[in-house]
């Protein structure tokens, strides 16, 4: 008994000499260990920086893209024609809870295929860049938000660009496929397209979350209707207050809808177009101005964006556009040619600034006819329903003015 009285004081000390040892090899460890990540993420930061610079020349609050992305030794004539005739300015309506989460994947992403990026927010972030339009943030501010955004875009870049596109922070969009559309027509037309929307006005609206571009005209015409109090801030419905104000403007809500009808504007995620059976009750129904297509028909090949897309999916849909191809088919969908394509001039140029040999490059296939595609269809304005389905966003809230 005395012997088990004199131990227990050996193995106690035992036992709290052998946790102190290891709260302090622990700490030892987790020190160095956060040391050697810290320096990583530095190195990794310090890495991203050095490729932002690659990409991007960072002037007034905006970002201008220094070259066209394409892949080494492909063939991308007519995209990169397209990209110097046809400039695209994009604002992104974000705000700075959002940066982190969803805005720098739209930054890493399809941005980069725009000529020009502005980021609009409620305050500025010099580091970013944001804009700050002196707003507050929450829903009933967007119209605010587009309001400034749009005569920010006016007064500081309307030299630099001839189309002006809207997007969300969570908006999906191949830029060059934009191009194709805006290609047949000219900034000096009061035009702006989008997915079109039928209620509350004559010539229908355009979906905000699907974004929406204008051109160069219609955003002299938009900046000038506010200065003249032909169009006012009259409710925080964006894209509904918007369609109002183009239509007293005088601008026209454009067809955006490919050669062979199908749309390219999509206000969901792809796969809710693809697979989803929206039911007969669904908002959307009333509320698109076209007839709708569900399934593999709902989209078309040369779709231009899609809603509600979160970070991971930014980048899978990157991958989609920009890198996956199946082997040993030509694309099935062969619009008309907008423009006439010197392949090997490009080449040429392309190889000289790239250090690159011509016969790494394929001949542009022969140009094809030019085809219009603005067309006016008379719609009907539709009731707005009380409320969304389970599972799908609820329907924009509007009324008239």
């Amino acid at each position: 008994m005395k012997a088990l009285v004199f131990r227990f004081p050996f193995y106690a000390g035992f036992l709290v000499g052998t946790c102190a040892l290891y709260v302090f090899l622990r700490q030892m460890w987790f020190e160095r260990t956060f040391s050697v990540q810290q320096s990583s993420s530095l190195d990794k930061l310090q890495h991203l920086m050095e490729e932002e610079e690659k990409v991007w020349k960072k002037e007034r609050s905006a970002l201008f893209n220094l070259h066209h992305p394409h892949h080494t030794g492909e063939n991308s004539c007519l995209a990169d024609e397209l990209y110097r005739k046809v400039r695209i300015l994009c604002w992104v309506m974000t705000g700075p809870s959002n940066l982190e989460k969803k805005t720098r994947h739209v930054k890493a992403t399809w941005s980069r295929h725009c000529n020009v990026v502005v980021f609009m927010s409620s305050v500025d972030d010099p580091d970013f860049p944001t804009v700050g339009l002196g707003t507050k943030e929450g829903r009933d501010q967007l119209y605010w938000k587009t309001i400034r955004a749009y005569h920010y875009a006016y007064e500081h870049h309307a030299h630099e660009a001839d189309w002006f596109l809207k997007a969300d922070d969570d908006t999906y969009v191949i830029v060059d496929n934009l191009r194709w559309i805006l290609s047949n027509h000219t900034p000096d037309e009061p035009i702006y397209f989008g997915r079109r929307f039928k209620p509350y006005t004559k010539q229908g609206y355009m979906s905000g979350g699907a974004g929406y571009v204008l051109s160069k005209e219609a955003l002299r015409r938009f900046v000038e209707g506010f200065k003249t109090q032909v169009c006012t801030h009259t409710t925080s419905v964006e894209d509904l207050a918007m369609g109002q104000c183009m239509e007293k403007v005088g601008v026209l809500a454009g067809d955006s809808r490919d050669t062979l009808h199908r749309e390219t504007f999509h206000p969901f995620v792809p796969e809710q177009h693809l697979t989803a059976r929206f039911p007969k009750s669904f908002w959307y129904w009333s509320y698109c101005y076209y007839p709708i297509s569900e399934g593999p028909n709902c989209c078309s090949d040369l779709s231009v964006s899609f809603h509600y897309v979160d970070a991971s999916h930014m980048y899978l849909l990157e991958y989609y556009t920009y890198h996956l191809r199946a082997f040993g088919y030509r694309h099935r969908y062969q619009p008309p040619a907008v423009l006439s394509c010197n392949a090997e001039r490009t080449a040429r140029s392309r190889d000289a600034a790239e250090g690159r040999g011509s016969s790494e490059l394929a001949a542009q296939e022969k140009d094809t006819r030019k085809e219009g595609l603005s067309r006016n269809v008379k719609g009907q304005d539709g009731d707005p329903p009380s409320e969304g389905i389970e599972g799908l966003p609820a329907a924009p809230v509007g009324q008239k003015e």
